[in-house]
């Protein structure tokens, strides 16, 4: 790493943890319901419409039952918006409905917070579907996240309730009260920055230059020709006018990031210029990913009484996420290999060169693409401002290798924290074994039955990732869609499933995934991932609420010093990345074994 990639890393941590230190605070005071007697005014009539109140709290299969029914009313809802929006209103475009198997998985992929888009936004989507069915979920989703580590936080916290809060509560206080403002201050920046935000009809603009290209000539049919070889008929054409979409984009923008939902408007995502215009947007936008993961951590702290706590998780975050960032950005800078001129110095052939530039915008440049990688992979975002299938084979295996940790790294909203605070549940259960004594972690004893629950949340993803993979590599189907052959393909498809089930949502998009096959199968994993992850940490949080908190005593592990840090990485890195190994063996190492055959 050279000293501009050093400075832009310091400096964005050093923003970040400014700006997530008073939304850790606003986080902890919608966690505990303390609130401006006016905002309680305001919602409470919502409450009332819905047949419950702030008061009532829930245990946690009702919590989780409330959950997953709405979530599945908002799948309903996505997939008939997307089949029924040719006749509905706002669509310039005249967007056809999608086909069945890819609203499907469109409708699973934004209720999952995953964004997984297997289509392109701007030739697919009217303005309605964008907003209405995409840019509510973008919301309900990222709410749903934040609410489960709240009930996570209150598992710790209680004192033998068996509660842990209301979830409907739950969902509108965060919506109304932190999603809907931060989206709507960070859309004017966007608009202010140039990020559009119109329903206008498309517009047609005539070139700088002349493009010229082939294409198969068709018959009044509609078919395509051939001569007497049965090869396609070719024929020359030239064109001097490209189409440039519209739309309301700056609103799905905000909290697309903001949420860590990472679906674009755009196909090309935040490379777009209409969606990432300028460097300041670039940096304010992988900062917007981080912020409320970051101040929920802070959150934490508050809650259970104890901010040491919310500092060793934090310091644990950001000790993997620099370690991802020092892989990435030097297997990027360094270069391909087999473009190298043969005699010349390879570093500094790729130090004159630029290193590794296919696929990144030379807006952004190596850095800021190589850092917005990691953090868009740490944190279930899924956005992407180059494309992940162009790094080198090392430095595409650094955001996969984020993923398959369970984006545990700051991760998505909610989602990150309480995957981390599973880890630490399991952390402080190794070091119990090692001392002989009942692990305890925030005066909360580990016993059999969270130890179960834990087994699962970990399990769950890497079974759905590998499992997903083998099906995929057998089937003649999943195997149709691989466009680059050999350990790249492989790599391609155990990419495509660990961003599924860890509700990410980018690719390396050389596979071809939007088929009925592809579909389904991600569809499911995307809802697996999501919810069978979701389940039993809420079992966890009922489990702790039911449990005294214990007073700390001279034989307690202390959980806020660097050998609980220390310990927590290394759980991370060994229990979320070892059932990975043979995977990446076969994919990435070996592409990269090949590439750099002299080493």
């Amino acid at each position: 790493m050279n000293s501009s990639s050093w400075g832009l890393l310091a400096v964005f941590l050093g923003v970040l943890l400014v700006a997530a230190w008073p939304v850790g605070i606003w986080l902890a005071r919608l966690s505990s319901g303390n609130l401006p007697p006016w905002m309680l005014r305001l919602e409470a009539p919502l409450y009332r419409l819905a047949g419950t109140s702030a008061d009532q709290s829930m245990k946690w299969s009702h919590y989780a039952l409330a959950l997953l029914a709405f979530n599945l009313l908002g799948v309903l809802m996505v997939y008939a918006l997307q089949r029924l929006q040719v006749w509905l209103p706002l669509n310039p475009a005249g967007m056809a409905a999608v086909s069945p198997d890819s609203a499907f998985n469109t409708a699973i992929s934004f209720v999952a917070n995953t964004n997984w888009q297997g289509y392109a936004g701007e030739s697919t989507m009217s303005y309605l579907t964008q907003m209405l069915a995409l840019a509510v979920q973008n919301f309900l989703s990222a709410a749903t996240g934040i609410a489960v580590v709240f009930a996570l936080f209150r598992g710790f916290a209680a004192r033998s309730t068996g509660v842990i809060g209301n979830f409907w509560v739950d969902v509108t206080r965060i919506t109304a009260w932190l999603l809907v403002p931060l989206s709507l201050v960070f859309a004017v920046f966007l608009v202010g920055q140039g990020v559009i935000q119109n329903f206008d009809s498309y517009k047609e603009a005539t070139t700088l230059e002349v493009t010229s290209y082939s294409q198969p000539k068709k018959d009044a049919a509609g078919e395509v020709m051939k001569d007497a070889k049965g090869e396609p008929v070719m024929e020359d054409l030239k064109a001097d006018k490209q189409t440039l979409a519209m739309g309301p984009v700056a609103s799905q923008e905000a909290i697309k990031m903001l949420g860590t939902n990472g679906g674009g408007f755009f196909n090309a995502n935040s490379a777009h210029p209409y969606e990432n215009p300028t460097a300041l947007v670039n940096f304010f936008q992988m900062l917007a990913i981080f912020l409320i993961p970051a101040g929920l951590v802070f959150a934490f702290g508050r809650v259970v009484g104890d901010s040491r706590q919310g500092w060793a998780v934090l310091a644990t975050m950001t000790v993997i996420f620099v370690m991802a960032v020092v892989a990435i950005t030097p297997a990027e800078q360094a270069g391909n290999p087999l473009l190298l001129p043969l005699g010349v110095d390879q570093a500094a052939s790729a130090l004159q060169s630029g290193g590794n530039m296919e696929g990144k915008e030379t807006r952004f440049g190596i850095n800021a693409s190589a850092l917005f990688a990691v953090i868009t992979t740490a944190a279930s975002c899924g956005a992407v401002n180059a494309m992940h299938d162009s790094f080198t084979p090392l430095g595409g295996m650094v955001p996969m290798v984020m993923m398959q940790l369970g984006e545990v790294v700051f991760g998505g909203v909610g989602t990150g924290l309480y995957g981390m605070l599973v880890f630490a549940i399991l952390a402080v259960f190794i070091a119990g074994l090692m001392i002989g004594r009942t692990p305890e972690y925030l005066g909360k004893k580990i016993e059999s039955h969270e130890m179960k629950l834990v087994s699962i949340a970990i399990l769950i993803t890497p079974i759905l990732v590998l499992a997903g993979t083998a099906i995929a590599v057998m089937a003649g189907a999943g195997r149709a869609g691989i466009a680059n052959p050999g350990a790249h393909g492989f790599s391609e498809i155990l990419y495509a499933l660990t961003s599924a089930a860890n509700n990410n949502g980018s690719a390396f998009a050389g596979l071809s995934a939007n088929t009925p096959f592809y579909n389904t199968l991600l569809g499911l994993v995307m809802w697996l991932g999501r919810f069978g992850v979701i389940v039993p940490v809420l079992a966890i949080a009922g489990a702790l609420a039911a449990k005294k908190r214990l007073p700390v005593t001279a034989g307690t592990m202390p959980t806020h010093g660097p050998l609980f840090v220390f310990l927590l990485i290394g759980t991370v890195l060994l229990v979320g990345l070892l059932n990975y190994v043979p995977a990446l063996a076969l994919g990435p190492v070996v592409e990269h074994l090949m590439l750099w055959p002299a080493k």
